[in-house]
C-alpha cells in the first residue's frame, strides 16, 4: 500500500506569511470556506473546500472563515469554526472545534464561527485595504459589508475603517500558480492514480460494454487509492467523443468506435487531467489513425514549446499549425496553410485551446496574458496541452469515412528549469503504444 502523502504544516504557514508579505502590513484578508449545497430536499452534494482555504491552511469544515492580519501583536492567523457538538458529530462526523484547529492546523487563534459578528468588526479597524473575493458569495458579501458600515458608524469616536478594497485573486492566484515542492508531490500522486485509472478503461473496454461501465471502472481505482474524481468523467463512445464536455456516458461503444476517454482524480485536493482516444476492438481503422497520429503530432508540437521564457500562447499556436497542415493534407481542410489560419477555417474541426493550469482547481487560477500579451512560461508552472479533433457525424462536406471520429490526446505538464517534465508520462499516448498496451492486456 502506498504510503499517503500530506502536506506539512510549516508549507502551510509558508504560503499565509508569503501571502501577507504580499499585502503589506496595513491589509486585512477574509478568506470564508466554501458553502454546503443542497442536491435535493436533505441531501448535500459531497462537500469541498475552497480551493484558496486548502492551499493556505488544509482546513476542510463548511461554516469557516480564515482572517489573515499581517503584523497583528495578538496573531495573525485566525480561524472562525464550528464548534465540538457530540449531537451533531454523532450525525455528520468529527469536528475539529477551536481549540483542534489551532492544534492541527498551525493557526495563532481560533473562535466560534458564531463570534464573527463581533470580532471581525474589530479586526477590521485599523486597516486601510481589505482584500477579498466579492461576487463568489452574495451572502457573505453583504454581511462583509455590514461589519464595514459598522466600522464607519465609529468614525466620530475615533475609528479608522478600511478605504479600499481589493481583489484578492490579484495576490493568492500569482502565488497558487507557482507550485511547491509539496504541491508537485500531490499532484505527482493525483497523475499516476489516473494513469491507472485510464490503464484500467484500457484493459476493460469491448465491444457492447456501456460508457458507464468504463467510468466505473475509472472511479473505482480512484476510490482504490484514497482519491476521487477531480470532475465530472468524461466517457464517449463514437460520435459523442465529439461533444467537448459529454456529460450522459450512458451509450454502447460499438465494434468499430473510438472512445474518448476525459477523466483524472483528485488527490488531497490537487487535481490531474487526462485525456486518452482509444478503439473499442484494440486496433485503429486506417482514417481513426490518422487522425490520432496528426493529433499526437499536433500535442508535441506544443510540448516542444513547454520551457521557460517562452509564451504561454506558443503551444496553443503550434498545435494549430501542426493540425492545419494536417487537415489540409488529408483533404478535410482546403487552400493555403496561410488563408485556413487567419480566417480560423480549423475551428471546424478543433474549437478549444490547447491547454489551461492545473492545481487545486482543474482549470486552477492564473493569468494567461498580462499586459495584454501571452505570459512566458517559468518554473512551477503546471498545465494541461491538449489538442484534438472533432469531425462531427453530420458534416456532410466531408468524406463519410472521417465522419464521427472524435479524438483527443492530453497530459499535464511541469514546466522545470531546463524544461519541462511531463507527470502522465507513464501512459500510453501514440496509436501505436495505445494498441500495444490492449493486446498484452487482453
Amino acid at each position: 500500500m502506498t504510503k499517503p502523502l500530506t502536506t506539512p504544516a510549516k508549507a502551510y504557514a509558508r504560503r499565509r506569511r508569503q501571502l501577507m508579505r504580499m499585502a503589506g502590513d496595513d491589509a486585512i484578508l477574509v478568506l470564508p470556506a466554501a458553502v454546503e449545497r443542497i442536491r435535493s430536499r436533505d441531501t448535500h452534494y459531497p462537500y469541498r473546500q475552497d480551493s484558496d482555504l486548502l492551499y493556505l491552511t488544509g482546513f476542510p469544515e463548511p461554516e469557516a472563515v480564515l482572517v489573515l492580519v499581517p503584523g497583528r501583536r495578538h496573531g495573525e492567523v485566525i480561524l472562525f469554526c464550528r464548534e465540538r457538538d457530540p449531537e451533531r458529530e454523532g450525525w455528520d462526523g468529527p469536528r475539529f472545534g477551536p481549540e483542534g484547529a489551532i492544534e492541527a492546523f498551525g493557526l495563532d487563534d481560533a473562535y466560534p464561527i458564531t463570534d464573527l459578528d463581533d470580532i471581525l468588526p474589530g479586526l477590521l479597524e485599523g486597516r486601510s485595504r481589505v482584500y477579498y473575493h466579492f461576487g463568489r458569495d452574495q451572502e457573505f458579501d453583504l454581511k462583509l459589508i455590514g461589519w464595514l458600515n459598522r466600522v464607519r458608524a465609529m468614525v466620530r469616536q475615533g475609528a479608522q475603517p478600511p478605504h479600499e478594497f481589493l481583489e484578492l485573486g490579484h495576490l493568492l492566484d500569482e502565488l497558487r500558480l507557482f507550485k511547491d515542492r509539496d504541491e508537485l508531490k500531490l499532484m505527482q500522486r493525483a497523475a499516476d492514480i489516473s494513469v491507472m485509472a485510464h490503464r484500467a478503461a484500457m484493459r476493460v473496454v469491448r465491444p457492447g460494454i456501456r460508457e458507464y461501465e468504463l467510468q466505473a471502472e475509472l472511479e473505482c481505482v480512484f476510490r482504490q487509492h484514497d482519491a476521487e474524481p477531480a470532475y465530472s468523467s468524461i466517457v464517449g463512445a463514437g460520435s459523442n467523443a465529439c461533444v467537448l464536455h459529454y456529460r450522459s456516458n450512458s451509450a454502447q461503444a460499438l465494434d468499430g468506435d473510438l472512445v474518448l476517454v476525459d477523466a483524472g482524480a483528485e488527490y488531497r485536493g490537487y487535481a490531474s487531467d487526462i485525456t486518452r482516444t482509444f478503439p473499442v476492438n484494440g486496433r485503429f481503422s486506417k482514417e481513426q489513425r490518422a487522425l490520432h497520429d496528426l493529433v499526437g503530432a499536433a500535442q508535441a508540437a506544443a510540448l516542444a514549446q513547454a520551457r521557460p521564457g517562452v509564451a504561454y500562447e506558443a503551444g496553443h499556436v503550434a498545435a494549430v499549425e501542426t493540425l492545419t497542415e494536417g487537415l489540409l493534407k488529408l483533404g478535410l481542410l482546403k487552400g493555403r496553410l496561410e488563408k485556413n489560419l487567419a480566417d480560423g477555417s480549423y475551428k471546424r474541426f478543433y474549437r478549444h485551446k490547447t491547454g489551461h493550469w492545473l492545481g487545486l482547481d482543474v482549470h486552477d487560477v492564473g493569468e494567461y496574458r498580462i499586459d495584454g500579451e501571452s505570459r512566458l512560461l517559468e518554473p512551477g508552472m503546471v498545465f494541461t496541452i491538449e489538442p484534438g479533433l472533432y469531425v462531427s457525424e453530420n458534416d456532410e462536406t466531408v468524406d463519410a469515412k472521417w465522419r464521427g471520429i472524435g479524438i483527443r490526446t492530453e497530459d499535464d505538464v511541469l514546466v522545470t528549469r531546463d524544461g519541462c517534465e511531463v507527470l502522465t508520462d507513464a501512459l500510453a499516448r501514440s496509436a501505436e503504444e495505445i494498441e500495444e498496451y490492449m493486446a498484452a492486456g487482453a
